[in-house]
């Protein structure tokens, strides 16, 4: 079976592929560093959102003991400092329309009280904590994400918690209790998810059976004994386990990143951790097989230097860089801190899809392959031109934003969903992109990453391909299906 769906990736497409390249822009940011003692060694995320409605993506960055801060996009990568108060403590954020009024909000984590920041026209953004009623906590939040039931006005939250810092026996076998948080006429209502053990990642979408799971991605560092990676089914209100197809697997997680990588529908994982990243293919018969080592994706070792011991990985995505039609991917690297068992020069990496599937290390060729404790990524078409740019923070260092100008680069489309009630944007969704004979897929989901995440307009390279068929199955399982034009920005309304 391994070998089988492994094969089908060279099924996808023979597109030739224009050899990447990156201009670093970092210097078009505002000064911004994430930073911070024991609370802020995680974290550090960023949330990419178009935040007053001109289609630039503008970044909302954690800082951890430093505030947060909201950078718009003015156009030609000139990025502007916007108001938003003093907000300290933030470990990461995710944007997210929590009332269906057409504004994205963002749902902030902090080593403290969680805080809702409703979103307005022209980026002018409330603290609506109180509003919506967020339970009140001191929890260590280190992962979201979110999902609609049904046709429910405003969304169900998954609150991922680190180490219980009260804890006195801790902080190793202490982790936190997690959280669902169920909207109800009265605004938010916490029901807890246990056990915890230590979350940095959490994502719902649908998993290899079709069914709408949390994944939740844990660090062996403090559940240190009988801890696991978790899979929670939605529907049934359970975690899954080897009865239900899914492996026991144990690892420092750190991030998740989900893309359909062979064409049969069903996302692949990739798992960042200490030590190896693990990509994981869906099994068609249910559960995960793990990828072959052959396939390049294991990133276990700086690829530059003679620095010998194992990498770090935080955040991961998918995306394709040069538009060539294979997914390709990033993977935030750098040390906790000063832990001498993990690489301490730990560069960037950028893995390039080849047309048998393979995966090929590009970061230092295409000059983004810097040595900074990176945590939180996005990848985002800042300057509209169809090719994806990509933004990295660091912990205590300056952010990072490289522009994409990857010349020949192959054609492209970018799809945005709407339709009426709470959940606007889509959410839990997926959309197909056919072109000569193969198709696309990408979950429209919230969550996932490293602590940040994004919410814009779903990007497919498309190669040669001039014209691209769209099919959109949305939440309620209906399905629609449009022919639009390539190398184009579209918004798709539910019919």
């Amino acid at each position: 079976m391994k070998r089988a769906v492994f094969a089908c990736l060279a099924l996808l497409t023979g597109t030739a592929s224009a050899q990447p390249l990156f201009e670093n822009r970092s210097e078009s940011l505002p000064e911004h560093i994430y930073n911070g003692g024991w609370e802020h060694f995680v974290g550090g995320g960023l949330a990419v959102f178009d935040c007053d409605g001109d289609e630039l993506p503008d970044i909302f960055a954690a800082g951890g003991a430093n505030p947060a801060q909201l950078m718009r996009n003015k156009g030609d990568f000139v990025f502007e400092r916007a108001d938003i108060g003093e907000i300290k403590g933030v470990t990461g954020a995710y944007p997210i329309d929590l009332d269906g009024d057409g504004w994205l909000d963002l749902f902030v984590l902090v080593a403290g009280q969680n805080r809702i920041l409703k979103g307005a026209p022209n980026c002018a953004f409330m603290d609506a904590t109180d509003a919506f009623s967020l339970p009140a906590s001191n929890a260590w939040s280190t992962a979201f994400t979110a999902w609609w039931e049904g046709d429910g006005a405003r969304p169900t939250l998954a609150i991922g918690n680190y180490v219980d810092r009260a804890d006195p026996e801790g902080p190793f076998e202490a982790c936190d209790t997690n959280e669902i948080l169920r909207p109800s006429e009265k605004g938010y209502v916490s029901e807890v998810l246990e056990p915890g053990f230590c979350p940095l990642s959490m994502l719902a979408a649908k998993d290899s059976r079709g069914r709408d799971t949390l994944r939740i991605s844990n660090d062996r560092h403090y559940y240190v004994n009988d801890g696991r990676e978790q899979m929670w089914d939605i529907k049934e209100r359970r975690f899954l386990d080897e009865a239900d197809g899914w492996k026991r697997v144990a690892l420092w997680g750190m991030g998740i990143a989900s893309r359909d990588l062979n064409g049969d529908g069903l996302d692949e994982v990739m798992l960042t951790s200490m030590g190896d990243q693990l990509l994981q293919f869906a099994n068609p018969e249910g559960g995960y097989i793990a990828a072959p080592y052959s396939i390049g994706t294991y990133a276990h070792r700086p690829h530059v230097g003679d620095e010998g011991r194992p990498s770090t990985g935080w955040h991961a995505e998918f995306g394709d860089i040069n538009n060539d039609a294979r997914a390709d991917l990033f993977i935030a690297k750098g040390n906790v801190d000063q832990m001498p068992s993990m690489a301490m020069r730990d560069p960037n990496t950028l893995l390039q899809q080849q047309a048998d599937g393979t995966f090929i290390e590009i970061s230092q060729d295409v000059g983004v392959a810097t040595f900074d404790r990176s945590r939180g990524a996005a990848f985002a078409d800042f300057d509209l031109d169809g090719r994806l740019d990509l933004v990295v923070s660091n912990r205590r260092a300056p952010l990072e934003l490289y522009r994409n100008v990857t010349p020949d680069a192959g054609n492209w489309i970018a799809i945005s969903l709407e339709q009426e009630g709470g959940n606007r944007n889509a959410i839990g969704s997926v959309i197909e992109v056919s072109t000569q004979g193969a198709t696309q897929s990408v979950q429209h989901v919230i969550g996932g990453g490293h602590a940040g995440g994004q919410l814009l307009p779903r990007h497919f390279g498309l190669g040669s391909a001039t014209h691209a068929q769209v099919t959109v199955t949305w939440p309620d399982g209906s399905r629609s299906q449009t022919e639009l034009a390539v190398g184009a920005r579209h918004l798709v309304a539910k019919p």
